[in-house]
């Protein structure tokens, strides 16, 4: 299975580094010297990483064969791909890769369907569920726990306690002025 984990940004320097803008929870793995990623545009690749490092907080990577500003900027916005085993699991308890997650059932902790997932976006506050209704409209669900609540993989289900108005349009006013 292919999952996205990077796509590549600016160039930096003048010896072919780039910007990359992660997108794995796992980079030390998936984004390590050595690693040979497929590429979207596929005509781009595959891109094997020589260095990668960290600087002012951004990680930048030098790929093989790119030795120059204008080969790294060539490479902007490509997405980076890894391919991963589909029994593989994330290090972490309470973290899942997105194709885990596409498809479920989405209801909410009394057991009122809400939709499926049908997208997943990861924003840099938070990711969000875009989940599709029964009637076709679709509603964004920030993934976040106090919102969701459980994931049941066997039951292939997510179960939700929105907050007022998230998916029913009838938001609670949580305070209101008097008029003087």
């Amino acid at each position: 299975m292919q999952l996205v984990v990077a796509r590549i940004g600016r160039a930096h320097g003048i010896k072919g580094e780039v910007t990359v803008e992660v997108r794995t929870d796992e980079p030390e793995l998936r984004l390590a010297p050595g690693a040979v990623l497929a590429t979207d545009p596929a005509t781009a690749g595959p891109l094997t990483i020589e260095t990668g490092r960290v600087h002012s907080g951004r990680l930048l990577l030098r790929f093989e064969g790119v030795k120059d500003r204008n080969a790294a900027e060539a490479l902007r916005n490509i997405l980076l791909i890894a391919e991963v085993d589909p029994q593989e699991l994330p290090e972490e308890e309470d973290e899942y890769y997105d194709h885990q997650l596409m498809d479920l059932d989405v209801v909410t902790a009394d057991g009122v369907e809400v939709g499926r997932i049908t997208e997943i976006s990861h924003l840099p506050s938070q990711d969000l569920f875009i989940v599709e209704r029964p009637d076709g409209s679709e509603v964004m669900i920030p993934f976040v726990q106090e919102i969701v609540t459980e994931i049941d993989l066997e039951e292939q289900r997510a179960v939700i306690k929105p907050p007022p108005g998230l998916i029913d349009g009838q938001a609670e006013i949580a305070g209101s002025r008097e008029e003087s």
